[in-house]
């Protein structure tokens, strides 16, 4: 952990993380790693489960949260592992990544997706929308009628998605 740190350290952009930092980002450490810097320290150190689980739990630093995904290997996190994991994201972007980088990898993506949809949180169900544009072409059907139903919803934190989601739906079949 302390070698992870350190690279976060030496990566470091001042002005990246006060500018997040002013802009409400809700960790006490930012060090303002772009992705590909943290996918780049993620290649460097490879998959390592304890390790993962270990930033995982480090929800007050922000770059913690977007590498802990890059380093589990998808095939030993099970389902309730990987819902509580959506259950501690603090924010979409760490959402965002959590999905890109280890969801939909999962065997078992396409029922987590429901799973999640299925919930009463606004944060579950963005991270469905999100897992289901990862997804995206083989839950296309789903995927709309997600995106449909959220819609309705006008949640503040699910419309922007919905209609993304649903724009993305209409160019793939148009």
């Amino acid at each position: 952990m302390q070698q992870i740190k350190r690279r976060f350290f030496a990566l470091r952009n001042g002005v990246v993380a006060d500018t997040m930092r002013r802009a409400g980002a809700p960790y006490r450490v930012v060090f303002g790693l772009s992705l590909p810097q943290v996918a780049g320290i993620a290649a460097e150190h490879g998959p390592d489960p304890d390790m993962a689980r270990e930033l995982w739990k480090n929800v007050s630093t922000r770059e913690s949260l977007l590498l802990a995904p890059m380093l589990m290997p998808p095939e030993v996190i099970g389902i309730d592992e990987a819902i509580e994991w959506v259950s501690g994201a603090p924010t979409t972007e760490a959402v965002d990544v959590l999905c890109l980088k280890l969801l939909r990898r999962l065997a078992y993506a396409p029922e987590l997706m429901r799973r999640l949809f299925s919930s009463a949180s606004s944060m579950d169900r963005y991270t469905a929308l999100r897992l289901a544009f990862n997804l995206l072409p083989g839950t296309i059907d789903e995927a709309e009628a997600m995106a449909r139903a959220e819609s309705q919803q006008s949640d503040p934190l699910t419309a922007s998605i919905s209609r993304q989601l649903l724009d993305e739906i209409e160019f793939l079949r148009g």
